[in-house]
């Protein structure tokens, strides 16, 4: 009896711990699948700017619809802790992702206000990240993230644009930015979850 006890709990304590779990592992891919959309949008929008103006207020829109059920979504899972304010974020995205369609001309007029708010947000959001993320890996280079959308975002959101061929080519070359910024970042998720893996090995 005692050495068929001592079997299973050497198999117990030999167990490998459990895998990841889906949604983090696919995290990096969707970071880098991002990363290159966004890369190619500026790469299009800098060589036709006139042209991509609407195009670009539309797929905005769009974004921000798709944001939004994400957001959604994330409101039925019971593990998240911030269902609220997840369903509000959710709701107040697919509203406004909608009136950006419907009212191109309003989203021309206030595109600027609107991607410069975005990336206000979003630098603080990766300096708050960045600094309170402890040892995490990659650290200095979501604060370095941080800095640059939140410099930009107070340019663009301060200063008013006279011409919208010249806004169109800056949102072009910070879609560039930021598509090459997603790409690392996807890439340096991938290597933090492989990093536990090459451990056990």
């Amino acid at each position: 009896m005692v050495s068929g006890e001592s079997s299973v709990v050497s198999d117990e304590y030999g167990m490998p711990p459990p895998p990841p779990p889906g949604v983090l592992a696919g995290t990096w891919q969707a970071t880098l699948f991002l990363g290159v959309l966004t890369l190619i949008l500026g790469i299009i929008v800098c060589f036709h700017p006139a042209g991509s103006l609407n195009v670009l207020a539309v797929l905005l829109g769009v974004l921000m619809i798709f944001s939004g059920i994400f957001h959604l979504i994330r409101v039925f899972d019971p593990e998240e802790s911030h269902r609220v304010w997840l369903g509000i974020a959710g709701l107040l995205f697919i509203v406004i992702g909608v009136i950006l369609i419907r009212h191109l001309h309003l989203t021309l007029a206030i595109i600027g206000l609107v991607i410069g708010i975005t990336w206000i947000v979003q630098g603080l959001a990766a300096l708050i990240g960045g600094i309170s993320g402890g040892a995490r890996e990659g650290r200095a280079w979501w604060i370095i993230f941080g800095v640059v959308s939140l410099i930009a975002g107070i340019v663009v959101a301060s200063t008013p644009t006279s011409s919208l061929n010249v806004l169109a080519v800056l949102l072009g070359i910070w879609f560039i930015i930021m598509g090459i910024f997603e790409i690392i970042g996807g890439f340096i998720l991938r290597h933090e979850l492989r990093v536990p893996q090459t451990t056990q090995a």
